[in-house]
């Protein structure tokens, strides 16, 4: 019970139960795709995580190599630096560069430079073109990988006849040095190549990362391969190169955002483009002639030519009224005197004719038909006139 002058609450805007009973679907969905997308990040990250990282137990890790080397008293040391895994070459020391690519020209030149003195050995993990040209000057990578994973030794290194067939299957090389010893061919290219060095030492270059990962040390010869290219020196350094080295900022490189998006993108960006300018083209209004349409009601013509006078004569547009004036009356005409209506327009054709029928001068109809508009409504209507005024006569018996 209200007492007067007091009005009852009443509110419109939704309770918060009805918001939710509203929203419950759309917010179910977002959390579900949420949580997709975290599992899905999840397990691609977990595929890789650690790659070739000697402390890694995963799958693409390499610790077991470490654990391998470690009872046969070789020590691994992980380096992330150019600095340190320049200040930890030496003779009795290996260093294995677990992602050549990933490093700058300079670093490459850089890390040639202290390794080809150190008269240790270093070990190059699938490098491509064109970093193996700086690290392993001589080498070239070929385009195509090899096909087949699995491969036999077929060359004259002990470490790679003991070791007999390995998955050494993938990137492929050539070299113009006459000292070095190419193993594991496929189509007759290398995928492993043994190159010695003047100060002692050398180098190998490792066309696959199979025989260093944990979910394949145990297959064909890998295990005894990895521990003969990687065991021969009481130590090991394994160079990880990370892009918070300080070294890979190169001040003389000056590339701007473009140079640093990948080809593809700026393909893929392309096709997007083409696509879009496509699907529009598409959806637009088609080009050509209007499809004829059935009116739903019948319009009687005094009503259209009105409209369309009006619409002439709010637009000032005396030239339109007159052209549109004298083409319909040339068109009606022509029939009359025996021209063509496809040449009803031409007064060359036309004027004769007329003159003809009328027993007149033709050219004083040239400039009722075919003269210059009107510059006033006044002359406007006269022109009107006039040309109804000659269809009639043209049309007396």
């Amino acid at each position: 019970m209200t007492t007067e002058g007091t009005l009852p609450v009443t509110s419109a805007s939704p309770t918060a139960r009805q918001v939710w009973t509203r929203a419950r679907g759309v917010a179910l969905a977002l959390v579900l795709l949420l949580a997709g997308a975290v599992a899905i990040a999840v397990i691609r990250s977990d595929a890789r995580h650690g790659e070739l990282d000697p402390r890694s137990a995963d799958p693409y890790g390499s610790r077991a190599v470490a654990e391998l080397l470690a009872d046969r008293g070789v020590a691994t040391r992980v380096v992330t630096t150019l600095a340190a895994a320049r200040a930890a070459a030496g003779p009795d020391t290996t260093l294995l560069v677990a992602a050549p690519d990933i490093l700058t020209p300079r670093q490459q030149t850089g890390l040639y430079t202290a390794t080809a003195a150190s008269r240790g050995r270093t070990v190059l993990v699938a490098p491509g073109s064109p970093s193996v040209e700086r690290l392993a000057p001589g080498v070239t990578a070929d385009p195509a990988t090899s096909l087949d994973s699995t491969l036999s030794p077929d060359c004259d290194l002990p470490a790679a006849r003991r070791a007999g067939t390995a998955d050494t299957g993938g990137v492929r090389y050539t070299t113009t040095r006459l000292d070095a010893t190419a193993c594991y061919p496929s189509a007759r290219l290398a995928t492993l190549l043994h190159i010695p060095e003047a100060s002692g030492g050398d180098t190998v270059v490792l066309g696959a990362p199979d025989i260093l990962l944990n979910d394949r040390l145990d297959e064909q010869g890998n295990a005894s391969l990895a521990l003969q290219l990687l065991g021969s020196r009481p130590h090991v350094v394994w160079y990880l190169p990370s892009l918070s080295d300080a070294a890979a900022i190169d001040p003389d490189d000056q590339r701007d955002f473009f140079d640093l998006v990948p080809s593809g993108w700026l393909w893929g960006t392309l096709q997007l483009f083409i696509a879009a300018a496509l699907a529009a083209l598409w959806r637009a209004r088609r080009l050509g002639p209007l499809v004829p349409e059935r009116l739903p009601v019948a319009i009687r013509a005094s009503e259209t030519v009105e409209g369309r006078a009006r619409l002439y004569r709010r637009a000032n547009a005396r030239d339109r009224a007159a052209a549109a004036l004298r083409s319909a009356t040339r068109t009606r005409l022509a029939p009359l005197v025996g021209v063509p209506v496809a040449q009803a327009h031409a007064p060359e054709i036309l004027l004769p004719a007329l003159s003809a029928h009328l027993h007149g001068d033709g050219q004083s109809l040239q400039p009722l038909l075919f003269g210059p508009p009107p510059s006033d409504d006044t002359a406007l209507i006269s022109l009107a006139d006039r040309l109804d005024a000659l269809e009639r006569e043209v049309r007396r018996p």
